[in-house]
């Protein structure tokens, strides 16, 4: 056993020692603990196949599939979410086993190497497993101790979370050719999968569980070869599933393929260069970035006209992750508004929260509108008309609260069923706004001013006697009992929080909200509090309210503009500490490294964009405050050959305040800057000082 696992490992090396110029700063391990969530296996940039390990759902912790605490495996399978707080998917599991009543295998965690494109480990039956992965198929290696016969149990019946079969097929079509089809309900309430297996060698049925479960022998007698395996998969039909496999997956190369992954992801990663002297820093920014590259996923077949994508975590990745994509994967940003377009063509609104063509209407608000509107609004939709038409549909419905905040203006919690009413209201409120742009951008007079009026619907839910949002009913009175620390997850105003996180959801309107505080030194006074303040959340708080700082709390997507503020109000001193406080405390390079849940890419792009030195605060169009840069430099490839570089002079942990700024060599006063500025290309240059200056701070000069 100690020699198979020497040469296991020298072989697992071989392949990792290929790493590109970026993919060797990535550490795939970083939120495979605490509460991270994420995946952990092979995949390609926006792969459809995530290929990595499943693990028994044993709690919360397991949403992805997998845990670094965990050794049980009970298969690989080709489909995971990544950071989400519902599990899903798992879908067609292969397994290599020693018998036919094995369902689960250990896994040495001594062996176990990740990195971007391919994942290897040494089962507790000394079998070696490789595995890499390109858009839509994934290629297994598995290496069996001398004398044992492969054998691989394929599972349709196995899933993540929530996840539940209910209907699965397969045939065997020749000696090495399987395929078939998995029904499954779970968050995705009817997602369906088809798949098409084959084998480097002859396999023969030896047991199968119904339509669900077969083990797979190794027919030809050879007990010194490993066994392959090549598995395409599609949303649509087998013969689709055989035609992503045949067209992206030629040959038995797993070595060429898991090197045109890394070079895949070295691409991707390339499209943000920055120069700093801390390794883990640099470390847990590439990891960051790859992370944000996770999903949306291609579910589109290989070769269709355009890509349509899935796993939309919209609630969350609304606030950087797509603002991000506007800056940088400007080349997918239509695919993703046609997705959008073909989602509202088949359920009459624009996606929630969606995966596998099922809208899970996780969360609230509707978050689909703003990305959609910030990609009309910055020129990445051409088919403005009917983006338009679908925010306006969208906005107008008559369910999840909409139809009581047309009727009252706000929306009363005695008159809605489901709670979390303020939530709602300000998330409904900042989608008004950004319809309220795209009507005025098109010379829509009477919908930018309906929408417009409509997105100051917040003021209803501040009581101006605490400063805070509060529920209200159908009345206008404000709910009697209030305590701006307690958290009711799912059964109070607030939706994974409280007062002191949601008073500050007003990101299309803060100079709105600064009013209803009566002056900018009360803003300010209460901003400052949010990060000092302690209070009991109570024994039914969200788990998701974490990373916390007072009451801010990073570990969760609500909190992520908040810090930006400041510079609102012509404070950006104060933001300076604060964003290098969230730097260095809630990212780290370790299975542990996030202080909440990945949330499909969000936490990171947060890190990515915020690092850098920029970040969107209104939800649609592309104002971008300048905030505290972590690197001396970072240059954006925003497309058409052009690069936007932020250098950041005698940047270090003391010198963190911006003292001046020019932009392509001019004077440059404002604490923002314009998304046409950045994707001119050019360099914005900060001076940064150990002390505060008044750079930013005039009125003229602030977003």
């Amino acid at each position: 056993m100690r020699k198979l696992l020497s040469a296991a490992l020298l072989l697992g090396l071989s392949l990792i020692a290929h790493a590109g110029e970026y993919t060797q700063y990535v550490n795939t391990a970083i939120g495979t603990g605490g509460h991270g969530h994420v995946f952990y296996g092979a995949n390609v940039p926006f792969g459809l196949v995530q290929l990595g390990p499943t693990m028994v759902t044993r709690g919360w912790d397991w949403c992805s599939g997998y845990h670094v605490s965990d050794d049980v495996i009970i298969g690989f399978g080709h489909t995971h979410l990544s950071g989400t707080g519902i599990g899903d998917l798992g879908d067609i599991g292969l397994l290599p086993v020693v018998n036919d009543q094995e369902w689960s295998t250990t896994i040495d965690r001594r062996t176990e190497r990740c990195v971007p494109g391919y994942y290897t480990v040494v089962t507790g039956d000394g079998i070696h497993a490789e595995l890499t992965a390109t858009v839509h198929a994934g290629m297994h290696r598995y290496t069996f101790p001398r004398g044992i016969t492969p054998l691989l149990r394929l599972d349709l019946k196995q899933g993540i979370g929530w996840d539940k079969m209910y209907d699965s097929h397969f045939t065997q079509l020749s000696p090495t050719a399987v395929a078939g089809y998995r029904y499954s309900t779970g968050w995705a309430k009817d997602q369906r999968i088809y798949f098409y297996a084959e084998f480097s060698r002859p396999v023969e049925i030896v047991r199968q569980e119904g339509d669900s479960v077969a083990y797979l022998r190794a027919a030809d007698g050879n007990t010194t070869a490993d066994i392959m395996a090549r598995v395409g998969i599609s949303a649509v039909s087998i013969d689709a599933a055989k035609d992503n496999l045949h067209s992206e997956l030629r040959g038995w190369n797993l070595k060429k393929v898991s090197e045109e992954a890394d070079r895949a992801w070295d691409r991707e990663l390339s499209r943000i260069r920055i120069e700093t002297g801390n390794a883990d820093d640099r470390t847990i920014f590439y990891t960051a970035l790859y992370h944000t590259m996770t999903a949306p996923s291609e579910i589109s077949d290989d070769g269709t006209a355009s890509r349509r994508y899935t796993t939309f975590s919209l609630w969350d990745t609304y606030r950087a992750q797509m603002p991000l994509f506007t800056l940088i994967h400007r080349d997918r940003c239509k695919d993703i508004g046609d997705t959008f377009m073909s989602i509202f063509a088949m359920q009459g609104c624009l996606p929630v929260w969606h995966l596998w063509n099922n809208e899970t209407d996780c969360m609230v608000g509707n978050p689909g509108v703003p990305v959609l509107a910030d990609l009309v609004l910055k020129g990445l939709y051409p088919d403005k008309t009917e983006a338009l038409r679908a925010m306006v549909a969208t906005q107008m419905a008559d369910g999840r609260g909409l139809r009581q905040l047309r009727e009252y203006g706000y929306i009363p919690f005695d008159k809605d069923t489901t709670n979390e009413t303020v939530a709602k209201g300000l998330e409904y409120a900042l989608a008004d706004w950004s319809v309220a742009q795209v009507a005025k951008q098109l010379g829509n007079t009477d919908q930018y001013s309906y929408f417009l009026n409509r997105s100051r619907s917040y003021t209803h839910y501040f009581d101006k006697r605490v400063d805070f949002m509060r529920g209200v009913d159908s009345k206008g009175q404000f709910r009697t009992s209030f305590n701006p620390f307690h958290s009711v997850h799912r059964f109070d105003d607030f939706t994974e929080g409280n007062a002191w996180q949601y008073t500050w959801l007003v990101p299309h309107d803060v100079h709105g909200l600064v009013g209803l505080f009566g002056s900018e030194k009360r803003f300010v006074k209460k901003l400052d509090s949010l990060f000092v303040v302690h209070g009991d959340l109570g024994k039914d708080a969200s788990p998701d309210i974490s990373g916390l700082i007072g009451e801010y709390a990073h570990g969760n997507e609500p909190s992520h503009h908040i810090i930006y503020m400041y510079n609102y109000v012509g404070a950006p001193a104060k933001a300076a500490p604060l964003l290098r406080r969230v730097y260095r405390e809630m990212y780290h390079n370790a299975p542990d490294g996030l202080s909440g849940n990945e949330d499909v890419g969000q936490m990171s792009a947060w890190y990515v964009i915020s690092a850098c030195g920029l970040y969107q605060v209104e939800p649609a169009g592309g104002k971008f405050i300048i905030g505290s840069p972590l690197f001396g430099k970072a240059s954006l490839s925003v497309g058409d050959g052009r690069t936007f570089t932020v250098v950041a002079k005698d940047n270090s942990d003391k010198n963190i305040f911006i003292q001046r700024a020019t932009l392509n060599g001019k004077p440059y006063t404002k604490s923002y800057i314009s998304y046409n500025d950045i994707v001119s290309g050019g360099t914005l240059e900060l001076q940064m000082g150990p002390k505060p200056s008044r750079w930013g701070t005039a009125k003229t000069d602030r977003p």
